[in-house]
């Protein structure tokens, strides 16, 4: 009987340790809403399709999950909800963009063990007022956060 309870919480305490929280800081819909002031933006769709698909893989250096991104319009403002996964799981992203520079950056869902500190305004608020230049990249350097290098990376 003892070994049996031993080995149940030998078996308990291994998966225990794998285990993450799911944090939600706020809902796609939730920031939706914030982003466009109770505003009425119209829903839109970007298919992932041939040149488009090739050039965001390019990007990201993979395949990007799904095959439709959606995104939210008004007045030259967009939102898009993003997932990238950071070391296993997806991080659930919100991007305000407006006029080609982006506005904000939010984590929305966290699931990963670690590399949390991302969500954070300090990290954030390095992405306001930064475009997408010539090489599709950023145009500038986000400085990381010891630790959470995988994080930083899928937010980048």
């Amino acid at each position: 009987m003892m070994k049996t309870l031993r080995q149940i919480v030998c078996i308990l305490l291994l998966f225990a340790s794998k285990a993450h929280a799911v944090e939600v800081y706020q809902t796609s819909a939730a920031f939706v809403e914030e982003a466009f002031s109770g505003g009425k933006p119209l829903a839109k769709a970007v298919w992932l399709t041939g040149d488009l698909k090739a050039r965001v893989a390019s990007v990201l250096g993979h395949a990007y999950r799904d095959l439709r991104v959606r995104y939210w319009a008004l007045d030259g403002r967009t939102v898009w909800i993003l997932e990238e996964v950071g070391k296993v799981e997806p991080i659930t992203l919100g991007l305000v963009v407006k006029h080609g520079q982006i506005e904000a950056v939010k984590v929305l869902t966290y699931r990963e063990s670690r590399g949390w500190e991302i969500r954070f305004p300090v990290f954030m608020n390095q992405y306001r007022g930064a475009q997408v230049d010539s090489n599709a990249k950023l145009d500038r350097k986000i400085d990381g956060i010891s630790g959470a290098t995988l994080s930083v990376r899928a937010t980048t």
